[in-house]
């Protein structure tokens, strides 16, 4: 049987390039997408179907969370609440969804030990992010431990995630070197049609392709 890695594929350049560098590595890819009632639900989804598309990934999941948007506190799934568009400040943004990375591996360890995948895959960026504290490396560390000890004894999932100490405009260079079809992801926090550009997705994606000397081939407004 062909090794399996479960790929958290939001839609976005980051887990798309995670996904395309798993199966690089030799791995059968399963794709795991939340909808959790985040602004461009539907565009993220789009891009997840698609980008499993091309990539040949015969087995995924889609998993809706409405709770997040209950839970509210963030400019993500709380439309009281604005999308900062001033640019990148210090510290967590209002963008910042509570734990959510937390609970998306929560729900990847139970598939993937379901599907028998010997690891997880996240795109994570710790260096180069909006300040996310699910995003750092000493989280997803201490979860990998509690995880496994969480499930059976012959289940041993680790979770990889390649990208956590790259800048965006190394994403950039890295996934235009593994060919990922940039053009199908989708970074944007608050359109569907075309990205703002000044939101900080946006910004953090825009610089990483100016510093890479590259062209984003995605539509802005």
């Amino acid at each position: 049987m062909n090794k399996k890695a479960l790929c958290i594929m939001s839609g976005g350049m980051d887990s798309t390039l995670v996904a395309y560098i798993m199966h690089h590595r030799g791995y059968e890819i399963v794709g795991l997408h939340f909808n959790y009632g985040q602004r461009t639900v539907s565009k993220e989804l789009s891009s997840f179907r698609t980008i499993c598309e091309e990539l040949g990934v015969h087995e995924k999941y889609e998993i809706d969370l409405d709770f997040f948007k209950t839970i509210g506190a963030s400019a993500l799934t709380d439309h009281s609440l604005s999308v900062p568009t001033e640019g990148i400040e210090p510290g967590v943004p209002i963008t910042y969804v509570p734990f959510r990375n937390g609970i998306f591996l929560s729900i990847a360890t139970a598939i993937a030990e379901k599907e028998g995948c010997e690891v997880i895959a996240i795109g994570v960026v710790e260096e180069d992010s909006s300040g996310y504290p699910d995003c750092r490396e000493a989280f997803i560390d201490t979860f990998s431990k509690a995880a496994n000890l969480g499930t059976k004894e012959t289940t041993n999932i680790s979770i990889e995630m390649p990208l956590v100490h790259l800048q965006k405009s190394q994403i950039v260079q890295e996934a235009l070197l593994l060919g990922v079809p940039l053009h199908m992801t989708w970074s944007c926090y608050q359109s569907e049609e075309s990205a703002c550009g000044v939101c900080d997705s946006c910004r953090l994606r825009l610089r990483g392709f100016e510093r890479a000397g590259a062209v984003d081939p995605i539509n802005y407004v």
